[in-house]
């Protein structure tokens, strides 16, 4: 009996990064529109204080964070998905 060995899959990192980082984008695009929408961000309060920041700043760190929790969430999927096959 012979067994086939399977060669490990290269993965290439510049389509790993557009498929890991265009959805973590665009769900931090929509959540950032949605929590702001809802939320005030000058009437925020972290640690018993309101944010000094302006407005726009607030908004940036907000999508920037969005942002990263998308990559968080969609590199776990396609590392499950990567070690899967």
């Amino acid at each position: 009996m012979e067994y086939a060995v399977s060669a490990p899959r290269k993965v290439l990192l510049r389509p790993m990064l557009m498929i890991v980082l265009w959805p973590a984008f665009l769900m931090a695009c929509a959540a950032t529109g949605l929590v702001f929408s809802l939320v005030d961000p000058m009437e925020l309060i972290v640690l018993d204080e309101r944010l000094q920041m302006h407005l726009t700043g607030v908004y940036t760190v907000g999508f920037f964070a969005f942002w990263l929790l998308g990559i968080l969430s969609s590199g776990l999927t396609a590392l499950l998905v990567q070690k899967a096959h």
